[in-house]
């Protein structure tokens, strides 16, 4: 299940033990320096320094944190794609126009702002994943809890996390079961198990939902759930070096504000 994964991951890593407001303000930090920078250069550093943080520090399976970038990756590729073909401006390298209406082209400029915007998407992914697998979600609704985020979000918080998961693993035992009895074999075999899936899906999700409640009913909840919130305070020493990497970011994103690849 992929909850168990993740959560695994974040609980076992090398830096669970470091403090949460540490490691938010460095993810949260570098996404922004991402998102802000007008060069490919300082998202491209945010994303190459975390990930090997990740890899190297954190010690997390390389071929997992792979997979995770995967969809992402695809996703940015996609789109640079379009913006490259669409985005006009400055010397043209090739031009196609298969319509009056409709023209393609590579210029200067689109080949500039599509690799903006896929070193963007690859630094803040990896800032959001540098988040996510060395922070336990606990840990993350202490923060909320602490910086006074109304109880009721934090509430709803929790339970959109644990149903995503659970609708996941509902998902994946009834696809195999279809698997196992050749539900997938032919084309209009497979609409009739998708549809068998969506609606053993909700269903299933309903049970739980019932049985959730039940549950909290039977621990007396009053509208809150209960958490402890305790958070070792941080490291001097660990906050001086996140601070200075944000900072090294920063005079980085100012000194190659200006710099394009063609």
């Amino acid at each position: 299940m992929y909850y168990e994964l993740l959560e695994n991951i974040a609980q076992q890593n090398a830096l669970r033990e470091l403090n949460p407001y540490v490691k938010l303000m460095v993810g949260l930090g570098a996404i922004i320096l991402a998102l802000i920078s007008s060069s490919f250069v300082t998202p491209l550093f945010l994303a190459g320094t975390l990930s090997i943080t990740l890899l190297l520090i954190a010690r997390i399976d390389a071929r997992l944190y792979l997979h995770l970038l995967k969809a992402p990756l695809v996703f940015a590729i996609v789109s640079v794609a379009a913006i490259i073909l669409i985005t006009g401006g400055g010397e043209v390298f090739w031009r196609w126009q298969p319509a009056s209406f409709l023209s393609f082209s590579v210029t200067s400029h689109s080949i500039n702002e599509g690799l903006l915007v896929f070193c963007r998407v690859l630094g803040g992914m990896s800032a959001l994943f540098f988040i996510s697998l060395t922070t336990p979600m606990t840990e993350l609704f202490i923060v909320m809890r602490q910086s006074r985020i109304p109880p009721v979000i934090i509430d709803l918080a929790m339970f959109i996390y644990r149903s995503i998961f659970l609708l996941m693993d509902q998902v994946d035992q009834i696809r195999n079961a279809q698997l196992m009895r050749l539900g997938y074999s032919s084309p209009g075999e497979a609409i009739r198990s998708f549809g068998n899936l969506c609606g053993s899906v909700f269903i299933a999700s309903w049970d739980a939902g019932e049985d959730l409640i039940r549950a909290m009913d039977a621990r007396c909840y009053d509208g809150r759930f209960a958490m402890l919130d305790q958070c070792c305070p941080p490291d001097g020493k660990t906050l001086c070096i996140a601070v200075t990497y944000l900072a090294c970011s920063a005079v980085l994103l100012i000194m190659t504000s200006s710099i394009t690849l063609v």
